[in-house]
């Protein structure tokens, strides 16, 4: 499935992107906070400053006033230890007790790196001697061994580098192990919508994190199934009902246009009993038309009408349907001319010509049937862009932009009007529009060259 690679990418993205902002983000907390604090030379810095300031004079060493005040606000005490003597000359009174007054070479070492009984000490050179600041206790920590390995320092940046990929690993680790359960979960679940959508049934095992999901997802199955099943049941109910009603009307309908057309031609009738009669014959022809076209579209509908394609020219087919017409001399308000370019002899597709022809008869009767006061009618084909297209318009009445797009998109083509006796019933273009998807081409229906009616057939070429 697609889908759940997607979610865990996108999973795995977002654990990315939240370990990389929260380093970025301790990073820059600890240059804040690092800045902020006081700088290491600050107390060494001031116990040179001190021992700048210290003097001697016949009342013996003496600090200036501004540093010994500075010194007493931060709680920090001071001494000057005599170079000759290694004993302390001089202090602060805020001297602890416990700091000794005598030292020695190793003290003095040991004070410079470290601290006087516990408080971290910091040393200025003075003129004869070492002062020495103590501050409290807490206020500083002094690494005693300040050395480090080269090695060590030097391979620093490839060791943390390591350590922040093996902390990124074990972090996804542990992230795709706490999802997987998630993940598990949620595979079926976008598997069973995906299937609804194709109409497949969905049984999902309703446990885990998205059982109540899942419940849904298998009643709705339920309920599309039912459907279904409804429907298709519903369908082939109409279908067999259309067939069965087609069947059983052929034989009374046969006899009534027998007898009629032989009433029709009875002499000894009255010239207003044929007209009648005519009347009868005209309507039965009409309603055998209908139980024919009703039979047709419901076959097509239900992929129960065998198509059998053969390559055929198509511009022969088309001929044979224009020459019927014209051999059955109809009315001298119908007018149908044979526009195909004397050039194009033949146009090969892979089509049912019995199908074809049918559209193609349609067409024609459906511009007879909407301009009762006579029109010119156009058939033609043509090769266009790799399609052979049959085009068959009028010079009629025409239609209107609204219909137009009602012929191309309605489901159905129904028409009523007031005019009961010669309403039309539509299938004529549905069945048109049916016998070409069968054929996977097009049937384009607008306004034609002479302001009339157009219907464009498109066929792709199947080349062999």
């Amino acid at each position: 499935m697609k889908s759940v690679p997607k979610l865990i990418r996108r999973f795995v993205s977002i654990m990315f992107l939240s370990s990389v902002l929260l380093i970025i983000l301790n990073f820059i907390l600890l240059v804040v906070y690092t800045l902020n604090q006081k700088p290491n030379v600050y107390p060494w810095a001031t116990a040179e400053e001190v021992a700048g300031s210290l003097s001697y004079n016949n009342n013996g060493y003496v600090l200036s006033g501004d540093t010994e005040i500075e010194l007493a606000k931060t709680n920090v005490w001071a001494i000057l230890i005599d170079n000759a003597t290694m004993k302390v000359v001089w202090s602060t009174e805020n001297l602890p007790e416990t700091v000794p007054m005598q030292y020695s070479v190793q003290d003095i070492a040991n004070l410079v790196r470290g601290y006087i009984d516990g408080y971290p000490t910091f040393t200025g050179e003075a003129e004869n001697g070492l002062v020495v600041l103590g501050y409290p206790k807490d206020s500083f920590w002094k690494h005693m061994w300040p050395s480090w390995d080269y090695n060590f320092i030097a391979s620093l940046p490839k060791t943390v580098l390591s350590i922040l990929v093996i902390n990124i690993v074990l972090v996804f680790i542990i992230y795709v192990i706490a999802n997987s359960r998630l993940l598990k979960s949620v595979e079926p679940i976008i598997s069973g919508i995906q299937s609804l959508s194709t109409k497949e049934e969905v049984n999902i095992q309703e446990k885990g994190l998205f059982s109540e999901l899942a419940a849904s997802i298998n009643k709705t199955s339920e309920i599309l199934q039912s459907q279904n099943r409804q429907l298709r049941k519903r369908e082939t109910a109409r279908a067999n009902w259309i067939a069965g009603v087609s069947h059983d009307i052929r034989t009374p309908l046969s006899m009534v246009m027998g007898y009629a057309g032989q009433l029709e031609s009875d002499k000894r009738l009255s010239e207003d009993g044929r007209k009648k009669v005519a009347v009868i014959v005209k309507q039965s022809e009409r309603m055998k038309n209908l139980i024919n076209d009703l039979n047709l579209a419901s076959k097509l509908e239900y992929n129960m009408q065998p198509v059998k394609c053969e390559r055929q020219n198509l511009v022969a087919a088309v001929r044979q349907v224009v020459a019927g017409f014209i051999n059955i001399n109809i009315d001298d308000k119908y007018i149908i001319e044979w526009k195909t370019n004397e050039d194009l002899a033949a146009c090969f597709v892979n089509i049912d010509k019995d199908l074809v022809k049918r559209a193609v008869s349609n067409l024609i009767q459906n511009c007879i049937n909407h301009n009762g006061q006579g029109c010119h009618i156009f058939v033609s084909v043509i090769e266009e862009s790799s399609n052979c297209i049959i085009v068959v318009e009028d010079d009629g009445i025409g239609v209107t932009d609204e219909q137009i797009e009602k012929l191309n998109n309605s489901p159905h083509y129904m028409v009523c009007d007031e005019n009961v006796s010669e309403q039309r019933h539509g299938l004529g273009l549905l069945i048109v529009r049916q016998i070409m998807e069968v054929h996977g081409g097009e049937a384009n229906i607008g306004h034609s060259l002479y302001s009339g009616f157009s219907a464009r057939l498109i066929f792709p070429v199947q080349n062999i």
